[in-house]
């Protein structure tokens, strides 16, 4: 039986690497596999401002890969714990009965709902933010230099 208060937390916690698919799919399931990558490119983002400094275009780019791959398993998280007990136990535990004590919610779905929503949005308002203040500042440098 498939918890849906631990998938829930499982796509919060681990939902850049893909935790949640794992757990609801196995470990062949390819769009598991697929969330490892986004995340590795955000963190080599990270890693080339601390090298390169602020002014490394690429890490524009792929920063905010990072902050989509938290804001996914985010709204991962938000889509299993407000999921009905019934769909739940339907789709994920369809040998048991739709209204097992693995689909229900309660006060840790709750918390990994509040969890998820307040970093979730904080994580991709700050990573878009992040990449258009560069994106921006960096239009205006060339502006300065074609303008002299």
């Amino acid at each position: 039986m498939k918890n849906k208060t631990l998938a829930a937390w499982l796509a919060f916690l681990g939902g850049p690497l893909g935790l949640h698919r794992f757990y609801l799919r196995g470990l062949g399931d390819i769009w598991g596999w697929l969330f490892i990558l986004p995340t590795a490119l955000g963190l080599y983002g990270i890693q080339r401002v601390h090298t390169l400094g602020l002014d490394d275009h690429w890490s524009w780019v792929l920063i905010p890969l990072l902050g989509l791959s938290i804001t996914a398993g985010a709204l991962s998280a938000l889509i299993f714990g407000l999921m009905a007990p019934e769909k739940w136990n339907t789709k994920f535990n369809p040998a048991g009965a739709s209204d097992a004590a693995a689909g229900e919610t309660n006060w840790l779905t709750v918390g990994a709902l509040v969890c998820a929503l307040l970093i979730g949005a904080g994580t991709l308002m700050a990573s878009l933010a992040f990449s258009f203040q560069r994106y921006f500042e960096y239009q205006i440098e060339e502006a300065q230099k074609i303008s002299q």
